[in-house]
C-alpha cells in the first residue's frame, strides 16, 4: 500500500530531473519534481491516502537529514564567525520575507474560499 505512495514520490522527481536535465538546468530536479507533484495534488484537489502515509512516514525521520548538514557547519565554524553579520542579515530577511509572503498567499487563498 505505501509502495503506490513511494512511487507517486519517485515519480515526480524523475520526472522534474529530467525537465531539469533538458529544459531548466538551473533549478534541481526534485525542487521542479516537487512543484510538478503540488500541481499534480491542487488539480485532483487532495491527496490520496498511500501518498500521505509516505509523506508522514518521511516527516517523522525528518530531522535526521539535518545531522550530516550540522557537521558540515562545524566544519566551517571559522568562515561562519567571519561572516556572521552577512549571515544573520540573510536569514533575517528570508525569514520576513517568508512570513510576508505566506500572508499574502493565504490571504488570496482565503478570499477565493469564501467567494466560492
Amino acid at each position: 500500500m505505501m509502495i503506490s505512495g513511494l512511487v507517486q514520490i519517485l515519480l515526480f522527481q524523475s520526472l522534474g530531473e529530467l525537465v531539469s536535465k533538458l529544459l531548466l538546468p538551473t533549478l534541481p530536479g526534485p525542487v521542479i519534481g516537487l512543484v510538478m507533484l503540488v500541481g499534480w495534488l491542487v488539480i485532483r484537489k487532495g491527496i490520496n491516502t498511500e501518498l500521505a502515509m509516505v509523506a508522514d512516514g518521511f516527516s517523522q525521520y525528518l530531522g535526521l537529514l539535518f545531522v550530516p548538514a550540522a557537521v558540515g557547519v562545524v566544519l566551517f565554524l571559522p568562515q561562519l564567525k567571519a561572516n556572521a553579520l552577512a549571515i544573520i542579515s540573510a536569514l533575517v530577511a528570508s525569514v520576513i520575507l517568508t512570513i510576508g509572503s505566506s500572508a499574502l498567499v493565504v490571504r488570496f487563498l482565503s478570499k477565493k474560499a469564501s467567494h466560492e
